[in-house]
């Protein structure tokens, strides 16, 4: 890559850095140190800076590397990813937005624990969404590193592993020194630059075929090297009986996942009620549906105008499809437009990981303080400490997610977070439900589908393709997978709602038909609401 590209990429990433730590230095100023303020900013932010920041949070790099290199690669059967983010986010709506608005304070635990024993269930869920949110940190930090290998010719190792590094430490630093407000004031930044980005790309891509979308398929189909087969089902989860299952996998993880993403679930607590909750999400749908629809043109687009073999050749996961792409549409690589457009692209790429980043670090330092420290001291923890030990935590939790990104650098950030959702869904969806819409629910059943959804999904990611006994594994040259799927929701997301049944059926606490009569009013009227 030419030093113009690298020198203005570089500026562009020092500007958004120096804005974002300028938002945060702005902020830590006018903190006044209550869990309220770290943890939901105060619960100030209108419906429509809270819809940006949620569409901020939600497209994260694998929306704006992953899954474009993957319909890039894949065609068909990469825009599973696209509609299967997109329609998740229905299911968020309809299901658990306002309700979850309604029952909770700061975390997915503060509504479970509305209505049952708070000790146990609090230390299932949060380590539950530590485990999401580290899972979700590792796929922006793969993308983080994909990025700059390619910024800086993708020979040097050292680069991308220090740009891991930094990556984690300025997560940190957004979290530890500006919690939830400076958090939300970067992503709404960032959502904006993504959405003008993709804007200006998808626009450019259908002028070079003269707005023929069909023109655009068939380039794609020609320049892909598998022919009609790429616009076909089963080009990559149509081989054998495991690809075709891994495909419902996947589907039922993206689209059940999202519910139960603890950085999404925290977000609305920054508004402050439950119907600003839900013009939030309004506005949120109107910018994610756009965007996803937009990345469906970018994947096709990187295949029709570059080839799929050269998306290949750069990456293997396919992370660089959308930078490589901007190149070309600006004219090429060594020209003006080129080096500007791949330059701006790269750095709103850069900008979407490190608020995502942000976001995530937020949420699971929030588990650890209000959920396991809070519940592990039986004094009960007062705010000061509570936040101080979301600090800390924050730093910890930086710590294992460069750790694990350092390790994971070749893997597809789109599917690396489809692990996460398949996480989330098998071990917070079932539990969130079950305690919004069961009558019965128990504490063991609540305990049980925690950790009866979590426990299987690790491991079997664990004994997956994923991890070894294929050459695109973490550990390519040993192999002790036993299970033949690379997402393993198909399995855990029953997994967990038949251990929440199990566990509610067998135990001989009687359900607290009082508390389950509050939450049910609470969560349909908002009366009593924090």
């Amino acid at each position: 890559m030419s030093g113009d590209h690298q020198t203005l990429a570089l500026l562009l990433f020092s500007a958004f850095i120096a804005v974002t730590l300028g938002i945060t230095t702005w902020v830590s100023r006018h903190r006044h140190g209550s869990a309220e303020e770290f943890y939901a900013g105060g619960r100030l932010f209108s419906p429509m800076e809270n819809g940006f920041a949620i569409a901020g949070d939600y497209m994260s790099a694998a929306s704006f590397l992953g899954i474009s290199g993957v319909i890039a690669l894949y065609g068909y059967d990469g825009m599973l990813y696209s509609v299967g983010f997109l329609v998740a986010w229905l299911v968020v709506l309809l299901l658990v937005a306002e309700l979850v608005r309604n029952c909770g304070r700061f975390t997915l635990a503060d509504v479970v624990a509305a209505r049952m024993r708070e000790r146990p269930v609090r230390i299932a869920a949060g380590t539950s969404s530590v485990t999401v949110s580290v899972l979700y940190l590792v796929a922006q930090m793969v993308g983080a590193g994909s990025l700059v290998a390619l910024l800086l010719g993708g020979t040097s190792e050292t680069a991308r592993s220090w740009t891991v590094i930094g990556v984690g430490a300025l997560m940190v630093v957004y979290v530890s020194f500006g919690g939830m407000r400076a958090t939300t004031w970067i992503q709404i930044v960032k959502a904006v630059l993504l959405m003008t980005g993709a804007i200006a790309l998808t626009v450019l891509v259908l002028a070079r075929f003269h707005g023929d979308f069909n023109a655009l398929l068939e380039s794609a189909a020609r320049q892909s090297g598998h022919g009609r087969d790429f616009l076909a089902p089963g080009l990559r989860y149509g081989g054998d009986w495991t690809a075709r299952v891994d495909f419902i996998s996947l589907g039922l993880a993206l689209v059940l996942g999202t519910a139960g993403l603890p950085h999404i679930l925290s977000r609305f607590y920054t508004v402050p009620t439950a119907r600003a909750a839900r013009r939030s999400v309004v506005w949120s749908i109107g910018l994610i549906g756009s965007f996803y629809l937009m990345t469906i043109v970018l994947g096709f687009g990187a295949a029709a105008i570059l080839g799929t073999d050269r998306v290949r050749a750069s990456n293997p996961a396919g992370n660089t499809a959308v930078p490589l792409l901007a190149q070309e549409l600006g004219g090429g690589e060594g020209s003006t437009g080129g080096t500007v457009l791949f330059a701006v692209v790269a750095a709103v790429a850069f900008a979407t990981i490190l608020a995502v980043v942000a976001g995530i670090t937020l949420a699971s330092s929030a588990s650890v303080a209000h959920d396991l420290y809070a519940s592990l001291r039986r004094n009960g923890a007062g705010q000061r400490s509570e936040v101080a030990v979301a600090r800390i935590a924050a730093a910890g939790i930086g710590a294992v997610a460069i750790a694990l990104g350092l390790v994971a650098r070749d893997l597809n950030v789109a599917f690396l977070v489809g692990l996460a959702f398949a996480v989330a869904a098998s071990a917070n969806l079932p539990v969130l439900l079950f305690s919004l819409f069961w009558r019965n629910f128990t504490t063991r059943g609540a305990v049980w589908s925690v950790y009866g959804g979590l426990i299987p999904a690790v491991l079997l990611v664990v004994l997956s393709p994923v991890v070894s006994g294929s050459p695109e594994a973490l550990f390519p040259h040993v192999d002790f997978h036993v299970f033949p799927l690379q997402n393993p929701g198909v399995v855990s997301i029953p997994l967990g709602f038949l251990a929440g049944w199990i566990g509610t059926v067998t135990s001989s606490e009687l359900p607290d038909e009082a508390k389950h009569a509050e939450t049910e009013v609470r969560a349909l009227t908002g009366a009593g609401a924090v």
